[in-house]
């Protein structure tokens, strides 16, 4: 077989002839390659660029449910979505050191991608928001999910015009506060604006803002979910978190919860159940632990009796 027709052999493997259509030019043969559609008589172009209809993972294995992409997934935590090159440091791809000179070159590339990474003002605030979403969200130990929904929760209120009055710091705390009331998280206002860098006040107006305006679903917070977080600080059996987790219980079943501290209120289950097993337990240590007064404690401790649970 001569060169030339090896040749032909190997490109028109790529070459598809298509019999239904015709050229609509001089009604002469259409041919389909990799790149376009073309008639072979008068070489009019029909198609260029075709569209790839097929899935865009890959299966290795030929199982549809092993499923690869390449790079990494899309997260709701970065101003970009997660879709920035970041550039080394130090060594390459394969862990070899990098010369002076190519260390001097990736710092000057790192510094021009450091200036031109924020296209707008409102993209850089968004980026300064969401790290403070995160750092707070760490600071409670917050599982990503939640993390995520604060994060969403703080776009929202970005694109929704609310930063007017608000500084970026009290936006960011009252998202996170917005996205475990969402979830009947037992974290309170006060264990937000701990870690936060701005004043309780501004955090409160910040979330009163954002549920007014967003509409949150927030949910009630119960006074059994604290009740594992005061006995492990009180160093509390088990056996006396239960009961105590019961009486909490008992009490948001009879409605005797509504609009009461949730901590101090917990506080006083742990209190009451530790005195029924015949525990000594210090009014102000309970109190302490849960950073309300003794006479909360007293109070809702005669509230408890007063169920008679």
């Amino acid at each position: 077989m001569a060169t030339s027709e090896i040749y032909e052999k190997a490109f028109d493997e790529d070459v598809q002839n298509d019999a239904t259509n015709r050229c609509p030019e001089c009604d002469g043969r259409v041919v389909t390659n990799v790149t376009e559609t073309v008639c072979e008589e008068c070489g009019l172009v029909l198609e260029d660029e075709r569209i790839d209809h097929g899935p865009e993972w890959r299966s290795f294995s030929d199982d549809e449910q092993n499923r690869a992409r390449t790079g990494a997934p899309l997260t709701a935590a970065r101003h970009d979505r997660g879709l920035s090159t970041e550039i080394g440091r130090g060594t390459d791809a394969n862990g070899n050191d990098l010369s002076r000179r190519k260390r001097r070159q990736l710092g000057r590339l790192r510094r021009e991608q450091s200036r031109g990474r924020f296209q707008s003002k409102a993209e850089r605030n968004l980026a300064h928001g969401l790290s403070e979403v995160r750092r707070i969200s760490s600071a409670l130990d917050l599982g990503e999910t939640i993390r995520d929904q604060a994060c969403r929760l703080f776009r929202s209120a970005q694109n929704e015009d609310l930063f007017r009055g608000q500084s970026i710091e009290a936006m960011a705390a009252a998202s996170v506060h917005g996205a475990c009331r969402c979830n009947g998280l037992s974290r309170t206002f006060d264990n937000v604006v701990e870690p936060a860098r701005v004043e309780q006040a501004r955090v409160r107006t910040a979330y009163q803002t954002l549920n007014t305006e967003l509409g949150l679903p927030a949910q009630p917070v119960r006074p059994s979910g604290f009740i594992p977080q005061l006995a492990s600080e009180l160093d509390i059996p088990d056996r006396i978190r239960n009961r105590a987790r019961q009486l909490a219980e008992q009490a948001e079943s009879a409605g005797a919860v509504s609009g009461v501290n949730p901590t101090g209120f917990a506080a006083a289950c742990l209190y009451k159940a530790g005195c029924d097993a015949g525990r000594l337990m210090v009014q102000s240590d309970v109190a302490r632990a849960a950073n309300v007064s003794t006479v909360t404690i007293r109070t809702h401790r005669d509230t408890l009796n007063e169920l008679g649970v």
